[in-house]
């Protein structure tokens, strides 16, 4: 049989095909996102503007008193918002196969730049060595080692997925390699930021899908690990055994303690009023770091204190609709690691104000003072923002139901 040429396709048709898959590509650019990425990202910008806010009324008084500008600390806050904001939707945009090649890099990266803190650029505050100085900023490397770590997580149990059935599958390198970087931070006294790596360690696993023998094991090492590092410091064992409940120990031990609650219970219901907080002057000790949540019980009230739980809510929501809906097991390990970080964080920060825990100086993210956090979690919300896109939103889903069962039918 002889073989008919096809004629060429003119220039029109070309031309025609090529303008097609240009407003295909368009209008994949502008499909509308999912609800869990409106959802993070919302509560992520009203989170962060109510943290500048906050940090401004928070931070007013001290500087006005040492003589500074009463805005410098919202200032050096709003650089960070300003640079973070936008990285977290420039990042939202990175394909998830991207971000899995990022996990070694980032975990290399960070946990060399937390070494830095041991090198003259490492500067020691409260008994910690967990800062550095650059170009007249403070930045805290461990808050990029939070993320580095539950996207690198991820991306290990990913690739062993289907061998999660055995321990020592799941726990080598997963345990070994993040005990390493966490230890680079307990090198710096910093217990509660080794809380939260651990933290976003065991999240990792949990939402990995590994058996429930095979978790608790971890899960018993992170804790005697924690008590141990609490029993052989006597500055943290004064914390932790401290009884705040009357004012016998006022002055040594539960000063800060008493304050915040203080702080909350005069805000009553209504609160003082925004910028008319009494304990910021010079009363309560990290005001605008990790007693934030107090001076917003105490200026903004019960009332206030709820919006904020709520945004947090609405967060932590979002995050778990990606975890649940989601296929991909990189996604799904790194989204929970992230999810456990942020929230949990905020649950002992929070916690730590109302004196439900003992003082452990874990910031409030998205609102505590301090722009390496905020940049941090900003990225953070990045990633989550990436993951959120691979979920369809809900015309979507419903559009692809309705073209399925059409095939169906013209099948049958």
């Amino acid at each position: 049989m002889t073989q008919v040429a096809r004629p060429p396709k003119s220039e029109s048709a070309r031309s025609a095909s090529g303008g097609l898959a240009a407003r295909v590509s368009l209008g994949r650019r502008f499909t509308p996102v999912s609800t869990e990425f409106l959802m993070i990202a919302s509560a992520a910008l009203m989170l962060t503007i109510f943290g500048l806010v906050m940090v401004l009324s928070a931070t007013s008084a001290s500087a006005v008193s040492a003589g500074k500008n009463p805005m410098d600390g919202a200032l050096r806050q709003g650089i960070f918002a300003v640079l973070g904001i936008p990285l977290m939707f420039l990042i939202s945009r990175l394909p998830v196969r991207f971000l899995k090649r990022m996990a070694w890099p980032a975990l290399f990266g960070s946990v060399a730049l937390q070494l830095l803190v041991f090198t003259p650029l490492g500067i020691a505050d409260g008994g910690n060595r967990n800062w550095i100085m650059v170009a007249g900023f403070t930045l805290q490397p461990s808050e990029f080692l939070k993320l580095a770590l539950a996207v690198w997580i991820g991306f290990v149990l990913m690739r062993k997925h289907t061998m999660l059935g055995t321990w020592h599958q799941v726990f080598i390198p997963v345990v070994p390699v993040s005990a390493l970087a966490i230890g680079t931070v307990l090198a710096g006294k910093d217990l509660g930021t080794a809380m939260v790596l651990v933290l976003v360690m065991l999240g990792c696993l949990f939402f990995s899908g590994v058996k429930l023998r095979l978790f608790i094991i971890p899960v018993f090492l992170g804790v005697m690990s924690v008590l141990a590092l609490a029993l052989t410091s006597e500055d943290r064992m004064r914390r932790i055994t401290a009884v705040c409940s009357d004012m016998s120990d006022y002055e040594k031990n539960c000063y800060q303690s008493i304050h915040g609650i203080w702080g909350m219970a005069s805000g009553g219901i209504f609160g003082v009023g925004l910028g008319n907080s009494q304990e910021k002057y010079g009363w309560l000790p990290a005001a605008g770091n990790d007693f934030i949540f107090a001076i917003v019980g105490e200026e903004l009230g019960l009332i206030g204190c709820i919006v904020v739980l709520a945004l947090f809510t609405l967060f932590t929501v979002g995050a778990f609709h990606i975890i649940r809906k989601t296929d991909d097991p990189f996604i799904r390990v790194a989204a929970g690691g992230i999810t456990v970080w942020i929230t949990g964080q905020a649950v002992f920060n929070i916690g730590v104000v109302i004196g439900l825990f003992p003082v452990m100086g874990v910031p409030l993210p998205f609102m505590s003072q301090g722009g390496t956090a905020l940049l941090a979690v900003l990225i953070a919300c990045g990633v989550l923002l990436s993951f959120a896109r691979t979920i369809p939103a809900p015309e979507a889903r419903a559009a692809e139901r309705v073209n399925t069962a059409g095939r169906g039918k013209v099948t049958r």
